[in-house]
């Protein structure tokens, strides 16, 4: 337990605001008077500069920067901020749980008659007062707690001490003095200490964030983000930032954003229709042409009007291209790899620890979905031509039955990619998809034949989830790929590239060009995964789809 006590302190001073008025909530005698505050002392280390974190005071050992002091040093002076997720009163004294988002545990704080509070500037601080005068202890603590209510925001300075024997925590902040930064009315604020439906948060999508779960899920994005970051710097990769604004579709499907203007009359701004990227692929490739190695990690955008839990209009993806390679096993190794370490340095993490402990009962499938991951054994590979058979046997021994039909050369729906995924129980490549129903840019498969040909791809499949990444080599002779874009009906078999505005791209292959390959991965399909959430819009803090584009 974290006591909020009393002896006055003086908090630091805010450059650009006016200094708070703190007034003793304990008024033993007519010579009370307000405190001066006096700032904390100055750490050389440049983390200090910034506002203390709750996670500093609890998880000291998982710090990110910042030199703070180990658990068991004495009587330390410490201001924290953060909002307040719940407070109730026993007697003379309110227990306050705060945080800060900086980990999912809450500071609880205790707030006593001799705790010193005050507002942040304003008339209010000069109704304090008398205020406080005309109530008893008991009273007074009732009244704070009106006004210390959940979701309000303030500050609190005190000593970090040993907690008291019998407590949970190791140790316990004692407090001095409270200012309210910013009240929160509880006839209005939304937000109470209560459960709230995923569709009622979705309705209130610029406060949601400030429930426990989706401060969790920030979290765990920008840790995955920072893993992955350090994981593509390790293999030699360079990140790129590759333009939003396309001028074509780069899947081909026509489920683009037109981007235009608010002008009107005035033709196209770039003079010519342009969209929002469906995926960076086509411009990775030039920038591979140049560094062999390069990805990047940025929204892409499509049009497609499916209102389900596994689709978006606005998502991430995380997409890498590779020169030098003429097979797909680079690109399956280096995928496996990635995810593996991911998942390895997670389950070990902080977060990882937080996110197993809000999971409750979903813990135990969670941290086997983790443990999953990490054995080699559980990943397989095998062709689409398999994949096919297995299915269409599936279904003649009853063992299933799919609303689509499983023949060779249409696609896999997404009954069908979860089935083989829990059949195998983990993640499974699949690879080698007929030609006709994947994009034009796919290099043929080396050992396929013009009746059933294939090409040199793959999808790999997560239970629950159904497709998470997907790849190819790519076509790097030029005729070849013009002739591909004329079979996906890009352009007319009498035409060129320029009618279909990747001149650009095709000529990639004039000057230099060599095998390559890459792939793309649905980031926030990775953290559905990762959480055990199923659907992707709770994974993302505004999410976007058909019909709802909401804050």
């Amino acid at each position: 337990m974290v006591v909020l006590a009393l002896a006055p302190r003086q908090f630091p001073p805010r450059v650009g605001s006016s200094c708070c008025s703190i007034v003793r909530a304990h008024f033993s005698s007519a010579s009370s008077s307000r405190s001066q505050l006096q700032p904390l002392s100055a750490s050389q280390n440049s983390g200090e500069l910034l506002p203390r974190t709750i996670a500093s005071l609890l998880h000291p050992a998982s710090r990110v920067s910042g030199d703070y002091p180990p658990d068991n040093r004495a009587a330390e002076n410490v201001t924290i901020h953060g909002w307040i997720k719940s407070i109730r009163r026993m007697g003379k004294i309110c227990f306050a749980h705060i945080t800060d988002g900086s980990t999912s545990l809450p500071l609880q704080v205790v707030l006593t008659n001799r705790t010193l509070f005050g507002y942040q500037g304003g008339v209010q601080r000069r109704m304090f007062l008398p205020w406080l005068l005309s109530h008893t202890s008991a009273q007074r603590a009732a009244l704070l707690c009106e006004r210390l209510s959940t979701g309000s925001s303030v500050r609190v300075a005190g000593k970090w001490v040993e907690s008291r024997p019998g407590t949970t925590q190791q140790n316990e902040l004692v407090a001095e003095e409270v200012v309210i930064l910013g009240e929160a009315d509880p006839q209005t604020y939304p937000l109470q200490k209560k459960y709230h439906t995923p569709e009622f948060l979705r309705s209130l999508p610029h406060l949601r964030s400030r429930t426990t779960h989706n401060t969790a899920i920030l979290q765990l994005r920008s840790f995955v983000s920072l893993n992955l970051t350090s994981f593509f710097a390790q293999n030699e990769f360079v990140q790129c930032y590759p333009p939003i604004i396309t001028s074509s579709d780069c899947e081909g499907a026509g489920e683009v954003f037109t981007v235009s203007s608010n002008e009107k009359g005035k033709g196209h701004f770039f003079r010519s229709p342009k969209y929002l990227t469906v995926s960076t692929q086509l411009h990775l490739e030039a920038l591979a042409a140049a560094l062999p190695r390069v990805w990047t990690l940025s929204p892409t955008f499509r049009a497609e009007k499916s209102d389900t839990y596994r689709h978006l209009s606005e998502f991430y993806m995380l997409e890498a291209e590779i020169s030098f390679i003429e097979t797909l096993d680079p690109l399956l190794d280096l995928i496996e790899n990635m995810i593996r370490q991911l998942v390895s340095e997670l389950s070990e993490s902080r977060i990882g620890h937080e996110l197993l402990a809000l999971a409750g009962d979903l813990k135990p499938q969670l941290k086997e979905r983790w443990e999953d991951l990490l054995r080699p054994t559980r990943w397989k590979r095998l062709t689409y031509s398999s994949a096919i058979e297995v299915l269409q046997a599936a279904v003649q021994e009853e063992k299933i039955t799919f609303q689509f039909p499983t023949r060779w050369g249409d696609s896999l729906q997404s009954e069908h990619e979860k089935y083989l995924a829990s059949l195998y129980d983990g993640p499974v490549f699949v690879t080698d998809y007929p030609q006709k129903i994947k994009p034009f840019y796919m290099l043929p498969s080396a050992s396929s034949f013009p009746e059933t040909r294939t090409v040199a791809c793959f999808d790999l499949l997560f239970p629950a989830v159904g497709e998470l990444v997907g790849g190819s080599l790519r076509e790097h002779h030029y005729d070849e790929l013009v002739q591909s874009m004329k079979l996906h009906g890009l352009i007319p078999t009498d035409g060129g590239p320029d009618e279909a505005g990747l001149r650009w791209y095709t000529e990639l292959r004039k000057w230099g060009s060599v095998p390559h390959g890459g792939f793309g991965m649905g980031f926030d399909r990775l953290l559905c995964y990762l959480t055990a959430v199923e659907n992707i819009r709770e994974v993302v803090s505004f999410p976007r789809w058909v019909g709802r584009c909401d804050a």
